[in-house]
């Protein structure tokens, strides 16, 4: 069973249809146990950082998914909110991964919304891709590189594209909106 984490975030149907398209069904959930007793679980993205993490604290949810064994995938928010903290409201995050979450400074146009490829990628994730291949993204904050990053993306500075320590692995990008590529990324994730 694959478990979709209801928080209060947006951009579930688009997951529910990327893994209906590799095959595969999910349920979407705020359940304790449904989430423990889950193969993979996934945690969708976009939406608020302050937000998200007070919905998960109120909950109990925090401490759920640090507990997880199974693999676990963030997308976009996901990634963000298994960092340290956020710049956002000045949120902290579940610290999963140590890096910080920080807001594009504003020379360019933010937020980084688009396709674009990777300056490095490594690990599972990423079996049967290249550094050339285009995915999309849309976030107005990033996530520092550091060492748990496994995908490194260039939008005015360079980014963790994707993170990966023990179980959790984490994208930026949206795997779900970007087409072939992205389908990839989540049937590498699936067969973990």
């Amino acid at each position: 069973m694959i478990a979709i984490l209801k928080y209060n975030a947006g951009n579930i149907k688009s997951v529910i249809n990327a893994l209906a398209r590799a095959g595969h069904e999910a349920i979407i959930t705020d359940s304790k146990e449904e989430l423990v007793r889950a193969d993979k679980v996934i945690i969708p993205g976009v939406g608020h950082a302050g937000q998200a993490m007070k919905y998960l604290k109120e909950r109990g949810l925090d401490r759920v998914i640090l507990s997880l064994k199974q693999p676990v995938l963030g997308i976009c928010l996901g990634l963000q909110l298994m960092c340290i903290s956020s710049e956002e409201d000045n949120t902290e995050c579940l610290g999963i991964f140590n890096s910080k979450v920080r807001k594009f400074p504003p020379l360019q146009v933010v937020p980084h919304m688009g396709w674009n490829n990777f300056i490095s990628i490594y690990g599972k994730l990423f079996d049967g891709l290249k550094e050339s291949d285009d995915m999309y993204y849309v976030h107005s904050y990033y996530a520092e590189t550091g060492e748990s990053t496994v995908a490194v993306c260039e939008y005015i500075l360079p980014f963790s594209a994707a993170m990966q320590k023990d179980n959790f692995y984490a994208t930026q990008f949206h795997p779900e909106k970007s087409g072939d590529k992205g389908e990839k990324v989540l049937r590498n994730f699936l067969s973990l």
